[in-house]
């Protein structure tokens, strides 16, 4: 195990890392992760556009906050560590994290579930409460191949706008926050919006439309002020949850 970093640096920074540290075991408890691959990434306040992203090779339920490397917006090492950065983490999360100052958490999942409807022409659809959370803010970023091509992050910012949620086509699901808790509830509703879809539609059967007038009325997406403060009320929970089954995250 790494020896910690917490002596070694602020008291925001550690923070970051303690919550991102939880997301990326949260995303493991749930079995959103895809072996080493796949990506979750905080901001370290501050005019240098430094965040922290998985160490490239260890498993998201290996990861604590001291494992964590940090990187400029360049995508140079600032962490001392013995694993690289992903290329393809780096390109998507120096994106966000550039584009949106709001955007301090920022979660990239290849799941069956998120891929299967991002391959589909229609992408979600509205057919269920919990889609209903998303749907309306939900934007579309087009294949483009394995994103390592610094010439993406432009059409990839373009195409999220100031939407927190967002299906990569033929790729998987990104959901970014102004905290830990906000975009943890922002990737859990739009993932499981996409697990009912599936199910929905392996039946065979008639899928039951929502009226149009309750689509009208949900047609205003959240608010990151909103996010904020549902974000705020939720993670305290997420954390007793994690600190009862799998407290290692904090070293």
């Amino acid at each position: 195990m790494d020896a910690s970093v917490k002596g070694e640096i602020s008291k925001a920074e550690w923070a970051v890392r303690v919550d991102l540290a939880a997301l990326y075991r949260l995303v493991a408890l749930k079995g959103w992760d895809d072996m080493l691959d796949t990506h979750i990434s905080g901001r370290i306040q501050g005019p240098e556009h430094h965040f922290l992203i998985n160490p490239y090779g260890m498993m998201f339920e290996e990861i604590t906050a001291s494992s964590l490397i940090r990187i400029d917006a360049a995508g140079n090492k600032l962490s001392s560590s013995e694993y690289e950065v992903n290329q393809a983490g780096f390109t998507i999360h120096s994106a966000v994290h550039m584009a949106r100052s709001d955007a301090n958490f920022v979660v990239h999942l290849h799941t069956s579930d998120g891929i299967a409807v991002s391959c589909l022409e229609d992408g979600l659809l509205p057919i269920n409460q919990t889609a209903l959370s998303v749907y309306s803010e939900l934007t579309y970023h087009d294949y483009e191949g394995i994103a390592l091509d610094l010439g993406e992050r432009e059409r990839l910012i373009k195409d999220l706008g100031e939407s927190n949620a967002m299906l990569l086509r033929n790729h998987g699901t990104l959901a970014c926050g102004p905290n830990a808790g906000g975009v943890w509830q922002k990737i859990y509703r739009l993932e499981t919006a996409c697990e009912i879809q599936i199910k929905a539609q392996s039946t065979g059967g008639t899928i039951s439309p929502i009226p149009q007038n309750v689509l009208d009325q949900r047609r205003a997406g959240s608010s990151t002020e909103s996010l904020k403060r549902r974000g705020e009320f939720v993670w305290p929970a997420m954390l007793r949850k994690l600190n009862r089954i799998d407290p290692g995250y904090r070293a």
